[in-house]
């Protein structure tokens, strides 16, 4: 029996016990409709700087630019929301009927109803494009990433560990691999509490995802994740945009503790009691 996804402090917890240890834009977001190709050749020469194991080096913090935060799919401008290219490849998620009409019941309920809004953790791949920067920590066996958001954090094991059995993680169990130039993560155990964006776009407890990592030059990286979830989805279907090397003077990670806007927003009015 699959054992219950924990609370944000339960798994912040054992997520620290799991790591031990108008052109940028377009560019990033542009192509949902009609269908494109992935943004690089994953058999392109890459002649960015490499770590001594001659991997190509990924350390540093990170950041994508666009829209997919607040929607994946291509989406007109609305209040507190801008105008965005989507980022499915073919343009529109393959939703089962009974999803689709679900994926449309938490579009209505969404400014209450986005886990993001409780401030639980992002999940993967959302992690990945919130408006915040992360910070990738390279090393021969396990790659760490630190995101701003709430403190989430993720180790992915490149030491042929398998993958941990009737669990389930905010930010998933991932292993990975090399293939060439281009890191490979395949993650699971993700649960259901997640959704994909702000705009509603959910899946199930069978959700894996294998997400890839091509850097384009010492700056870029193209990035895509392949989501498979045969309770939620027709097939698996990707998405995919450019990742920013952040490159100020002095750049670190601050903090973003999502759960004091959050007492604030509940207590303002009791005058900071509960």
């Amino acid at each position: 029996m699959k054992k219950p996804i924990a609370t944000i402090g339960a798994a912040t917890s054992l997520a620290l016990l799991t790591i031990g240890m108008g052109a940028g834009l377009a560019q990033a977001q542009r192509g949902a409709t009609p269908p494109r190709a992935s943004a690089v050749d994953p058999a392109s020469t890459y002649n960015g700087p490499r770590t001594p194991d001659r991997k190509p080096d990924l350390n540093g913090i990170w950041q994508a630019l666009g829209t997919a935060h607040w929607n994946i799919e291509a989406h007109s401008a609305s209040e507190g929301v801008p105008a965005g290219f989507g980022v499915v490849e073919g343009g529109t998620i393959p939703y089962q009927p009974w999803a689709l009409a679900k994926r449309n019941e938490n579009f209505q309920n969404r400014l209450m109803a986005d886990p993001l809004r409780k401030c639980y953790m992002p999940g993967v791949p959302r992690a990945m494009y919130l408006p915040f920067p992360f910070e990738i920590t390279q090393t021969p066996n396990h790659i760490g990433i630190a995101y701003e958001f709430a403190h989430a954090t993720r180790t992915i094991f490149l030491d042929g560990t398998a993958h941990l059995d009737d669990l389930d993680f905010w930010m998933g169990d991932a292993r990975g691999k090399w293939q060439g130039d281009t890191l490979v993560v395949d993650t699971v155990s993700l649960g259901d509490k997640t959704w994909f964006d702000g705009a509603g776009n959910f899946h199930s407890d069978a959700l894996k995802v294998v997400e890839r990592f091509t850097p384009m030059d010492a700056t870029h990286v193209n990035y895509e994740a392949t989501i498979d979830d045969a309770k939620v989805f027709t097939r698996p279907w990707k998405l995919s945009m450019i990742i920013y090397r952040r490159l100020e003077k002095n750049l670190e990670l601050l903090d973003y503790e999502c759960a004091e806007h959050v007492y604030e927003k509940l207590f303002k009015k009791r005058g900071g009691q509960p």
